[in-house]
């Protein structure tokens, strides 16, 4: 057995890669639409680390792996020892020694680096401060289905640099199309993943700007898990950055729209765009299942 795969950033995968988890998670998609057993890791155990909270995160992770003949077990830091000082590493020695795979969603992305090179199986990144690499997989997903390859268009990301805005960065690197990020002066994303990108990747400002002749709109809540208590001022600074019919009309005229959820309608996205008969949000968030269960796959099969 060679050296243990991760998933902690698109980048653990090559485009490749990417691109034939992406294939299998419509053809499981496909697959489980019509009713096919797809039970081939039976027994697996899939250990949930998770130190922020989740709906979409856990219920697809855990149906995923059921799906795939397997178990899963959830961990909250108020439930195991996690939370009481163990040091990472020691954690990542012992829980790896009893399970399959692992997924962790947690605040510093150094924290699933530490468990990783720690760990004798797979670790998923369910999200961090500074990533969400399985959104990215579920909204590429969704793209292809849609509208084939996104290599060579233009992504418009509107809002704050977060983990999302980030690993969208990271994207277009993998994916190879160009993104324009528009946020507010202050809320750029990391400057070290702006100059590695620099070719591909440009902040605008301006909303409007950036969002002309686009094929793809994402966005994300103004704060995010953790950021609460700065709610009513990020909603005064994130005025304009909303997702809109207005602003989708000065996009490509066959351009998607996309959210990771969980959304606040009225503030970065309208309601009547959550709403509309012909979003992809819904398709979106359902992929989630289905790619990372090709994820899992992939994983589990390279650790055999």
């Amino acid at each position: 057995m060679g050296q243990t795969r991760h998933f902690l950033t698109l980048q653990d995968l090559s485009p490749a890669e990417l691109q034939s988890v992406l294939a299998r998670a419509t053809e499981m998609k496909r697959e489980r639409q019509e009713g096919l057993d797809q039970r081939q890791f039976p027994g697996a155990v899939l250990a949930m680390i998770f130190a922020k909270s989740s709906t979409r995160t856990r219920v697809s992770f855990e149906a995923g792996i059921a799906q795939l003949g397997g178990h899963a077990m959830f961990l909250s830091p108020q439930d195991t020892q996690l939370g009481r000082g163990e040091p990472i590493e020691d954690s990542a020695r012992v829980i790896s020694s009893m399970v399959d795979i692992v997924m962790i969603r947690t605040f510093g992305h150094d924290i699933v680096e530490r468990f990783a090179s720690h760990s004798t199986v797979p670790v998923i990144n369910a999200l961090t401060d500074d990533f969400h690499p399985c959104q990215l997989l579920a909204d590429m997903q969704t793209w292809q289905e849609h509208r084939g390859s996104i290599a060579g268009k233009t992504v418009c990301w509107v809002g704050d640099g977060n983990n999302m805005c980030q690993s969208y960065i990271n994207a277009a690197a993998q994916f190879d199309f160009q993104l324009r990020i528009a946020c507010p002066p202050g809320f750029e994303p990391a400057s070290h993943l702006l100059s590695a990108n620099s070719e591909r990747v440009t902040v605008i400002h301006d909303p409007r700007e950036a969002a002309s002749g686009a094929d793809l709109l994402v966005t994300d809540v103004w704060a995010s898990m953790g950021q609460e208590d700065e709610q009513r001022e990020r909603a005064r600074q994130f005025t304009g950055y909303q997702i809109n019919r207005e602003l989708m009309q000065l996009a490509a005229p066959d351009a998607l729209y996309m959210h990771c959820l969980p959304a606040h309608r009225g503030e970065e996205i309208s309601a009547e765009l959550m709403d509309a008969a012909d979003t992809v949000i819904w398709e979106e968030a359902e992929n989630r299942l289905h790619a990372q269960k090709a994820l899992m796959e992939f994983l589990l099969k390279a650790n055999r």
